[in-house]
């Protein structure tokens, strides 16, 4: 790949699957020997990761909306800085978990933070950098947050796991998982020509498939 890279980001709920088509869309795009790096948010550092730590810890359960979001935004901008931008300026195509969308549809919308404020702290703090594409994993509410739980308590429930507690969002109403939801729907209605709304209530082969579609239709490789 000559020049400057593609930047793909996955969104969606938690339970989903965004990691796992994240993944799936690596090995496919990896074959023909592109370059691909995956990476996540909040995360993609060491200073991101223990960021991370914090933000779904369910220790942190008394952690202001505001707080929150300041700490979103911190990690993205070291992640941005250190992994997302000299990767992309190298001519690999970055695959990422979450980005700046996350942070509406959650602390905007679930937190009822509001639009605004968010997209005016990407334009200071992130220089307004926006992915070439987002896939956008639409999935039934109830059924995604409960995989989110059952997953996260398998990796912790273990006698002896040394896995993180990232369940916090999982205590959440489902009122706030609502919103969240909404306001997904209405950055995909925002941004047509950016977002690209995938139906995950289906195998992951057939999700996989829809995004296949997509890059093929969308991404000029």
């Amino acid at each position: 790949m000559a020049g400057r890279g593609k930047f793909i980001t996955f969104e969606g709920l938690d339970g989903c699957g965004k990691s796992t088509q994240l993944q799936k869309l690596a090995a496919a795009l990896r074959a023909p020997d592109l370059l691909v790096t995956t990476t996540r948010e909040p995360g993609g550092t060491i200073i991101g990761e223990k960021i991370r730590n914090l933000l779904l810890d369910t220790a942190t359960s008394g952690l202001a909306p505001r707080a929150e979001l300041a700490l979103m935004f911190a990690a993205r901008a070291q992640h941005i800085k250190q992994v997302i931008e000299p990767t992309l300026e190298g001519g690999h195509i970055v695959l990422c978990d979450r980005f700046t969308d996350s942070s509406e549809a959650y602390q905007g919308g679930g937190r009822q933070l509001g639009s605004d404020l968010i997209l005016e702290l990407h334009r200071v703090l992130c220089n307004n950098l926006q992915p070439d594409l987002t896939i956008l994993m639409d999935s039934d509410v109830a059924a995604s947050v409960e995989r989110a739980k059952r997953r996260n308590s398998m990796r912790t429930d273990k006698p002896g796991s040394l896995e993180p507690d990232e369940n916090r969002f999982e205590h959440e109403s489902r009122a706030f998982f609502e919103r969240v939801h909404r306001t997904y729907r209405t950055i995909a209605a925002r941004e047509t020509q950016r977002v690209a709304t995938v139906n995950a209530r289906g195998t992951p082969n057939e999700t996989h498939q829809q995004i296949l579609q997509i890059i093929r239709q969308r991404i000029n490789l």
